[in-house]
């Protein structure tokens, strides 16, 4: 678990088929580095990873083919560009962006970035797979950077944010260019009470052929 607040930027490398290298250097190594231990989780743009080994300036991690091909992490080894860090959250520490799973739910796409005052508006679209998720006002997370969303269309497609200078500078957000993807990932709370919402109806509708006046009663239609 995570909470979506970065703690440092990181380079990533494909050290083999299934597994990763990430390096940081100078102070950045010290947020992530300085308890880091084997099996431990961090999240690199979003997505949860094991540590495996741990290295003077990074660490390894595994990745399956599939986190590969689902989320943006296979074209970052091909490209020289930074990857945010945050290692899992341990209780007792402040939450002071949601609560993060690193399990991403599908990649988005940087549309627009605005300076406004002093903060950036950044716009995003947003795959179906977890456009239900989004609403104003709510919570979501953008590799991994707790984010709130400040606009959205009705079918949460398209959505905004608001950037503050402190999150721009010290996240990959700020070196990010129009048409560059990013893991998506919705709130949780909201999936849990989706499913609650879907398991509650289909309690209500799952013996339609026993419909007597008392149901009817009980469900409001008498």
């Amino acid at each position: 678990m995570f909470t979506g607040l970065i703690q440092s930027l990181g380079t990533i490398h494909l050290q083999a088929e299934d597994k990763l290298r990430i390096s940081c250097s100078g102070r950045a190594t010290d947020p992530i580095l300085q308890d880091l231990a084997m099996g431990d989780s961090v999240a690199v743009d979003g997505v949860c990873l094991t540590v495996e080994e741990i290295l003077p300036v990074g660490f390894v991690a595994d990745a399956s083919p599939e986190t590969l091909r689902r989320t943006t992490l296979g074209g970052r080894t091909e490209e020289d560009v930074w990857v945010n860090l945050e290692t899992a959250v341990r209780v007792g520490t402040k939450l002071g962006g949601h609560f993060v799973t690193g399990h991403v739910d599908g990649i988005g796409c940087l549309q627009t970035v605005e300076l406004a005052g002093n903060s950036w508006e950044m716009s995003f679209t947003a795959p179906e797979s977890i456009a239900r998720y989004i609403v104003p006002k709510g919570s979501i997370a953008v590799n991994g950077i707790s984010l709130t969303v400040a606009d959205c269309n009705s079918a949460g497609t398209w959505f905004k944010v608001a950037v503050i200078p402190h999150t721009f500078a010290q996240t990959n957000l700020s070196h990010l260019k129009i048409g560059s993807w990013v893991n998506l990932e919705g709130d949780i709370l909201g999936k849990y009470i989706e499913k609650l919402l879907l398991s509650r109806s289909n309690a209500v509708f799952a013996h339609q052929d026993e419909i007597t006046p008392a149901f009817l009663t009980e469900h409001g239609y008498l």
